[in-house]
């Protein structure tokens, strides 16, 4: 339905989209996520060109409609859009609100709008509200009004620029309700959301956007329970993470020290927990993994929900699972960590082997 190639934007010089590329299939509802600023609202707005996109191609049915022959506004029409604000008229009632584009551009008859107008109020539960101003409305029931406009101009697909964001807290369950149920009809949808729970819910896939590309692409129970990248394992989780470069000839452990236990006090690691985290590192690093290869990537992951530890390593030589091996150097090292962490995990993805140890809870 809608390819995207090597999509680029950048603002006054500061780059949103670096490398964008992404296949969107009919049916589909793809929750779009990550941290704020990388582009996610950008992405939406260069599909339908609200937004010029510096380079690439979005290809729509077979033509790219960043083709100057391309003919925009009939392209543009497949494609509803749901603002974080509503946007509707003021002046006009909320019938008015959902009948002014099926007339305007699609030459409907205005008693063929009308009563499409109230077929849509009462899909998203306003039927009572035909003839009020979108004043006399909440937010939620404003931005109900909103899918309904969008929906009348029939489009192949949805974009929504996280439609919950101006709400009061108490208005979001009706909006993402009226979403779920349109996910049910089978219609196209993309949503930039920050609802976690419920793109986990409704989505038939999951984009994790970071430094201004797809950085993860999977299903949700991929994206959400078994997340591959660390970033996007640190933003589900809500999880603070330490990055560091081990390098043998050049590695100071008490610098490393320090520089760690200012990252967990910042974010108050109690001290037993700090005091293991320590332990299990200066057993890993200075008796398991330098002993027998030279460089390795570290990540410690700190989850903000229960204080929960997770250290992963990553290395490209050649040597397996460290705590496998039958040294006896490594002996009592290896019964360190083991009694330190409640779960160790190794495995070897394209000649990189990963070594995951998830540290017991703090009491």
């Amino acid at each position: 339905m809608i390819s995207v190639r090597h999509l680029k934007k950048s603002f006054g010089g500061n780059p949103v989209l670096t490398d964008v590329n992404a296949e969107i299939n009919k049916g589909e509802v793809i929750s779009i996520i990550g941290p704020s600023g990388t582009g996610k609202s950008t992405f939406l707005r260069c599909l339908n060109l609200l937004e010029q996109p510096d380079s690439g191609e979005i290809i729509v049915d077979g033509v790219n409609i960043l083709d100057p022959k391309a003919n925009v506004p009939k392209l543009r029409m497949k494609m509803g859009m749901v603002f974080q604000q509503f946007n509707l008229f003021p002046h006009l009632t909320v019938l008015e609100n959902i009948m002014l584009a099926p007339c305007s551009l699609l030459g409907k008859k205005k008693e063929e709008a009308r009563e499409q107008a109230l077929g849509l109020l009462k899909t998203v539960g306003l039927s009572d509200k035909a003839d009020a101003l979108p004043e006399e409305l909440s937010g939620g029931q404003q931005q109900r009004v909103a899918i309904a406009r969008t929906l009348a101009m029939e489009p192949e697909i949805i974009l929504f620029d996280e439609p919950t964001s101006a709400l009061d807290p108490t208005m979001v369950g009706e909006v993402l309700s009226v979403i779920r149920n349109l996910a049910k009809t089978g219609i196209t949808m993309m949503i930039v959301t920050h609802e976690m729970r419920f793109a986990k819910d409704v989505s038939t896939r999951v984009f994790y956007m970071d430094e201004g590309v797809i950085y993860e692409d999977g299903s949700p129970q991929e994206i959400f329970d078994s997340p591959k990248q660390s970033k996007t394992k640190a933003f589900v989780r809500r999880t603070d993470m330490f990055f560091y470069g081990l390098q043998r000839e050049s590695f100071d452990l008490y610098r490393f020290n320090s520089e760690l236990e200012m990252f967990a006090l910042k974010h108050f690691v109690v001290e037993k927990q700090l005091h293991k985290l320590l332990l299990v590192l200066e057993e890993v690093i200075e008796h398991l993994i330098f002993p027998n290869i030279e460089r390795a990537e570290l990540e410690v992951g700190i989850s903000a929900e229960d204080g929960s530890t997770e250290i992963t390593l990553q290395w490209n030589e050649d040597y397996g699972n460290p705590l496998e091996a039958e040294d006896e150097e490594g002996e009592l090292p290896r019964m360190i960590v083991s009694k330190s962490c409640e779960s160790t995990e190794f495995g070897i993805e394209a000649g990189k082997k990963t070594l995951t140890l998830q540290l017991s809870n703090p009491k």
